[in-house]
């Protein structure tokens, strides 16, 4: 449980949270462990929709990639170049993202309010490829850099603070290693991004896909990318949101 609070509430706060802790029921002999048995596949999920919300992604450190701090920046702007460039100037979609969790290794490439859905997919297993051919002068570079460094030291209210020091204690990442990834994120290099894309090629190769769109479209994509389709809203009205 985590608790935020200043130091003249946090006394009388902290007394009556462990008053409730100790009326839970605890059972030391036989602790549930909740192991979701969770499978890669390809899903489309058809709503009475005209746009699509699509999803692909993979685990970088399965397959084998090492946390840099560099990869928060790269991961930074290829959503700010290649995806919007091709996902939501070129393809229309109101967004497209990606999103890189350096804490499990998932990588997630992300559509919103999408007229496309092959097409999206596509440019998604190509982002291996912009990687490993980007150009980056030294003041494209520096840019980068700098929109990343005020995404990890970004304005917290005292309740995201409290948050984020229990995760930091959970997970042991103390003021050595948060150093360390923004000396990291600093030195970033162009080599970076050739390393990076690497890893990011299993994503295209194995990475599983999610789709939420129209039935026309993923009717279409069905046989490309092996979709299975579910419509638990097969009887409501088609009339596109």
């Amino acid at each position: 449980m985590n608790l935020t609070a200043d130091s003249e509430h946090l006394g009388p706060a902290q007394a009556a949270l462990e008053t409730f802790t100790s009326t839970l029921p605890v059972d030391e002999a036989s602790p549930v462990l909740l192991k979701p048995a969770l499978g890669r596949c390809a899903e489309g999920i058809v709503v009475p929709t005209q746009v699509n919300y699509v999803g692909k992604g993979g685990n970088l450190y399965q397959s084998g990639y090492e946390f840099h701090g560099s990869a928060q920046v790269i991961s930074k702007l290829l959503g700010a170049t290649y995806l919007w460039d091709r996902v939501r100037v070129s393809g229309g979609a109101y967004g497209g993202f990606c999103v890189f969790d350096s804490r499990s290794g998932d990588f997630k490439f992300l559509s919103y309010r999408d007229p496309n859905l092959g097409k999206t997919l596509q440019a998604y297993d190509g982002a291996a490829a912009f990687l490993k051919d980007i150009e980056l002068g030294e003041d494209e570079l520096t840019k980068a850099i700098i929109g990343c460094m005020g995404d990890v030291d970004s304005y917290m209210l005292p309740d995201a603070k409290g948050y984020q020091a229990m995760i930091r204690y959970l997970l042991e990442e103390d003021d050595d290693y948060r150093q360390k990834v923004r000396d990291e994120i600093l030195s970033t290099k162009v080599e970076d991004f050739r390393e990076f894309a690497s890893a990011l090629s299993s994503v295209a190769e194995t990475g599983g896909i999610c789709v939420v769109g129209s039935k026309e479209a993923c009717e279409e994509a069905k046989e490309e990318f092996g979709l299975k389709l579910s419509a638990p809203f097969a009887n409501s009205s088609e009339e596109g949101a």
